[in-house]
């Protein structure tokens, strides 16, 4: 739905001669567009300021002067628009006039007089549709600047505890209780920002068509179980009482064990968001017929009957203010209704107003009970434990210097000989034998996948691991590295549990290195420059 102000959805009518105007008027509000009579120019100036739909006019009224002047205004628009013309024009041939106005003013429709009361109407009527598209991609375009000028506040909160940490790494060496605090908010606000980016590549899959779902036979109770875990924490946080209803026997959907548990997170988390302090959250789930339904009810802020329509849209977030804001990018619930939809159900609100709290309402098909898959024993995701592993030799590819240096940091403290280059000639100039080669994608010159394509064709590197490290995180690009011959892929920021899984599945080295020895490779020596 558009935001457009009745002023804005309007016709201007100029047509001064005898009563063209009130017939034209007349005719068109019959046809249900709204319209307001104009005696000359100076009255549309006028009208023109406060918002139009379209302009109807007669040649006769397009002198020179205010053809120039149109035009002048016109050109004044914002980006997005393009205001219709039509004009009502005599009959026969076209004259210079109609040629010249036609050429200067741009989005011009001639309509030639008499003119059929029908086909006035419908030429009028397309110009307003016209204008809607128009209305719509300003909408879209502010919605834009609110979304970027959300996702750099949103990323700023975490960078502010990050650097204060750092900061106290620095000064507080010394102290492990001041290493461990500032260890455990780096790692959380990581966590934080590497969500916010999560969401937005969900969304970029969302809109593109591209999100694959597996369908396996679910008990919903255990999706909501696994959910009500992973949103604890924010509800404790925020001292909310939980009253959770759970049917006692089985709720069977078929779906994506993952995308379902992060519809109902999501749908938890906007309850805790936008309840304050000490509310109240009520889940409740049942089967209903050939439904299961879950609803998610809260006491919180509610939501104002202007915005309810725009809950689900891209971008949307209740009202922001420097004092209350909410966080997050307002990505949730359009991706819960994605998803929802995806599932072969769908996603509901309503709400008696603000600060009456709010009423989720998700449906999925029932689906005959089989073999349910338990969420929270078997298909919750988990971290893969910590592994002894044997000392690597490592190769370790970044043009980000404090990335390849952070990442040898931590591979070195495990034991493992790393060697370090910044760039693919750095890399193909260390002529060694590697165990695993961690290669950045986005590479200068040459990207990573030529690099490995390179290095492999090495017989010292003939059985190394190759490992892309990249922040490209959609699935396609996980695809490309697969077929560019790599080994595993990880989306930064690395996980280190993810990494050490992947070196363990690793045969025993060939050669260990020295452990923890951590090197740079030299840059390639620059070529002489020619005498001149």
């Amino acid at each position: 739905m558009v935001d457009v102000t009745p002023l804005e959805q309007r016709v201007l009518v100029c047509t001064p001669y005898g009563k063209d105007a009130s017939l034209t008027a007349q005719l068109l509000s019959q046809a249900g567009m709204a319209c307001t009579v104009c005696d000359g120019m100076a009255a549309v100036w006028d009208a023109l300021a406060q918002g139009a739909g379209a302009l109807l006019t007669v040649e006769e009224v397009l002198a020179p002067d205010v053809v120039t002047a149109l035009q002048a205004w016109l050109g004044r628009q914002s980006a997005w628009s393009d205001l219709p013309i039509l004009v009502l024009t005599r009959m026969g041939e076209r004259s210079a006039w109609a040629v010249d106005a036609y050429e200067r003013l741009g989005n011009l429709t001639l309509i030639e007089r008499p003119v059929r009361p029908q086909s006035l109407v419908s030429a009028t009527r397309s110009a307003l549709r016209a204008r809607q598209r128009q209305y719509e991609i300003r909408q879209a375009d502010q919605r834009k600047d609110e979304f970027l000028a959300m996702l750099a506040h949103e990323l700023r909160n975490p960078l502010s505890p990050i650097s204060a940490a750092a900061a106290l790494l620095g000064i507080a060496a010394d102290d492990p209780a001041k290493v461990r605090a500032a260890s455990a908010i780096i790692t959380r606000q990581v966590g934080q920002m590497t969500h916010l980016i999560n969401d937005l590549l969900d969304v970029a899959r969302v809109t593109r068509g591209l999100i694959v779902l597996e369908h396996v036979p679910l008990d919903l109770r255990d999706i909501v179980t696994e959910a009500l875990e992973q949103a604890a924490p924010l509800v404790a946080s925020r001292h909310h009482r939980l009253d959770v209803r759970l049917p006692s026997t089985p709720a069977p959907v078929t779906g994506d064990v993952h995308r379902l548990i992060q519809v109902v997170s999501n749908l938890l988390s906007n309850a805790a968001k936008y309840t304050p302090e000490g509310g109240a959250i009520d889940v409740a789930l049942a089967v209903q017929g050939e439904q299961v339904v879950l609803q998610v009810a809260d006491n919180g802020i509610g939501i104002a009957p202007g915005m309810i329509d725009h809950v689900f849209e891209l971008f949307s977030q209740a009202e922001r203010t420097p004092d209350r804001s909410q966080g997050g990018l307002g990505l949730g619930l359009a991706l819960v209704q994605s998803l929802a939809e995806s599932h072969g159900g769908g996603i509901a609100v309503s709400s008696p107003g603000a600060g009456r709290g709010s009423v989720f309402t998700l449906t999925l098909p029932r689906r005959e009970a089989a073999a349910p898959c338990h969420a929270h024993e078997d298909c919750a995701p988990r971290k893969p434990a910590a592994a002894n592993i044997a000392p690597l030799r490592v190769l370790v590819v970044d043009d980000n210097v404090d990335a390849a240096d952070a990442l040898s940091l931590v591979l070195g403290t495990a034991g493992h000989a790393v060697t370090v280059a910044h760039s693919p000639a750095q890399a193909l100039a260390a002529h060694a034998r590697y165990d695993a080669c961690l290669l950045d994608i986005g590479l200068p010159g040459i990207d990573g996948y030529e690099l490995a394509r390179q290095l492999r064709r090495r017989p010292e590197l003939a059985g190394s691991c190759f490992i892309a490290v990249t922040g490209y995180g959609m699935a396609n690009d996980r695809q490309c590295a697969l077929a560019a011959g790599f080994d595993g892929y990880l989306v930064k920021p690395v996980d280190v549990a993810e990494l050490d899984a992947l070196l363990a599945r690793l045969p025993r080295p060939r050669r260990a290195g020295r452990a923890g020895e951590v090197k740079a490779v030299a840059p390639p020596a620059r070529p002489q420059a020619a005498p001149s």
